[in-house]
């Protein structure tokens, strides 16, 4: 198990070009017991830094190769744009096969589609991820009701270009856990990131397995050329605002468009 935390980066600083980093805290394996070995298993009693997090989830589902952490990719000129730095992938090690890379990609869909992180569930799209609520610590013991929530999500979680890691210390006024207060935040800036990189849509990935607390995703119906009273039966469970009377001449969002129940439809009639 150490071997692994090791070769993950864990307990050691990545050397990103940043001041005062840390190196984490892991148990004294030659002082290890059966209680120490349990708790790392999940997490508890070990202490993490936010960029060993990312560059050990990067290396789980890139393939299983641990690279080197970077702020920027390059630094230009701004008056010639000539290139003055150039940071370019940097192999540390290969930690897993790329076939239990792929396992672990699965896995992290799974979680968001079916399991704890669904609030970081995006239509149409393939997002993976892993929820944390980690107890924090004042004077040697686990304080209650205070706790570090967080959410570690990829994207797209086939082939992932983008890992995004939020933590939000001490939550207050919800229930503190990773999938409903990190989650939403995550999904956020993954929407954000996927017009920014003009990442495709993808209907291959896992479907979502909905609770009876979700709003569901539809697909939003053709209905132009309907009257209204017609398009209002058709469009049951959205919230339908019309202008015009007559015949639907169009509709926004169009035909085929996910959204979420609940969510509002415009019809103009002419």
């Amino acid at each position: 198990m150490f071997k692994y935390i090791k070769n993950f980066g864990f307990g050691k600083k990545t050397n990103i070009e940043l001041s005062g980093e840390e190196n984490g805290i892991l148990f004294n394996e030659d002082k290890i017991g059966e209680l120490e070995i349990a708790t790392t298993a999940f997490g508890q009693g070990v202490s993490v830094t936010a960029i060993q997090q990312v560059t050990a989830v990067s290396a789980a589902v890139n393939g299983g190769t641990l690279y080197k952490p970077y702020i920027v990719k390059s630094v230009n000129d701004p008056e010639t744009n000539q290139v003055v730095l150039q940071n370019t992938p940097t192999k540390v090690r290969d930690v897993i096969s790329r076939e239990t890379s792929s396992k672990v990609r699965y896995a992290l869909e799974s979680v968001v589609a079916k399991g704890t992180g669904h609030n970081a569930y995006i239509a149409d799209y393939r997002v993976g991820g892993k929820t944390g609520t980690a107890q924090k610590v004042s004077d040697g013991k686990y304080m209650v009701g205070n706790y570090i929530t967080s959410f570690i999500g990829i994207l797209p979680a086939d082939n992932p270009e983008v890992v995004v890691y939020v933590a939000v210390d001490n939550a207050k006024g919800v229930t503190q856990y990773g999938g409903t207060v990190a989650a939403p935040i995550a999904k956020s800036v993954m929407n954000s990131i996927i017009e920014v990189l003009d990442i495709k849509e993808d209907k291959n990935g896992i479907e979502k397995e909905y609770t009876y607390l979700d709003k569901k995703y539809l697909t939003v119906p053709n209905v132009v050329g309907m009257d209204l009273s017609e398009a209002k039966k058709t469009l049951k469970g959205y919230n339908v605002k019309s202008e015009g009377s007559g015949k639907v001449i169009y509709q926004s969002p169009v035909e085929g468009t996910k959204i979420l129940e609940g969510e509002t439809v415009r019809i103009y009639l002419n």
